[in-house]
């Protein structure tokens, strides 16, 4: 079968459901990574946070609380990265099982679409799981370069080298911890392409809800308000 003829199953408003799933992905991405100097979000406040960590790895001795930071973060990264290779081969198991295929889509729709339609839906699906499995594992390799990075720091906090290689290491787990965000994005709007099995339109509003759960999160949840309020120095101790 053609290209062409497969797409010929598919419906205008499928097409447009298609391109508002995928410019919600990156249009809330790109807004999260580039917000507005008055409202930065929670992913970007924290870069901030990573910088002063790598301050203070300069003149903690010993330096074994940074190292089981690093290896928690490098642990959920790697955790992710299996969930998406489990995702990945079941739904290649079910793009290549069209009896069930066919069953599953019945069942949730009573349509008698062909299976190349649920081929399809699930490939796209299965497109953004893979993106953030290659998110996952750069992530997950950049965080061990950031653990050399941090182990090339000098221990005198004296010696000209000790800032700037601690800067190169923050600089390297920033960029380590955008790309594991840009993977859990990825997982969102997958779960959100789930909708699609049900028609076009659970797509267009599964893709706004998603927009709106990331949103929130990044710029009007309780976690940003934490990281937003300064610490009161009245009330330290000595103050």
């Amino acid at each position: 079968m053609e290209l062409f003829d497969r797409i010929a199953f598919f419906t205008p408003l499928d097409g447009a459901a298609l391109a508002v799933w995928v410019a919600a992905w990156i249009g809330i991405g790109w807004r999260i990574e580039n917000p507005s100097p008055a409202r930065p979000s929670v992913s970007v406040l924290m870069t901030r946070y990573r910088r002063e960590w790598m301050r203070h790895l300069v003149t903690r001795q010993p330096r074994i609380f940074d190292a089981n930071i690093l290896s928690t973060l490098r642990q959920g990264t790697t955790f992710f990265a299996s969930a998406s290779m489990i995702i990945i081969g079941g739904g290649l198991a079910l793009i290549g099982n069209t009896e069930r295929l066919l069953g599953l889509a019945e069942d949730l729709t009573l349509d008698t679409a062909p299976s190349v339609v649920w081929e399809l839906k699930i490939l796209a699906i299965l497109l953004f799981v893979a993106n953030a499995f290659l998110k996952f594992v750069w992530s997950h390799r950049l965080f061990g370069y950031c653990a050399v990075m941090m182990a090339a720091v000098p221990n005198d906090p004296a010696d000209p080298d000790a800032q700037p290689r601690a800067a190169q290491a923050a600089e390297i787990n920033i960029t380590a911890a955008r790309s594991f965000n840009r993977g859990m994005r990825s997982l969102y709007f997958a779960l959100a392409g789930l909708a699609w099995l049900l028609g076009a339109v659970p797509l267009i509003l599964s893709a706004a809800l998603t927009v709106w759960v990331l949103w929130r999160r990044e710029f009007a949840s309780n976690s940003r308000r934490a990281l937003m309020t300064e610490p009161d120095r009245a009330t330290r101790p000595g103050a």
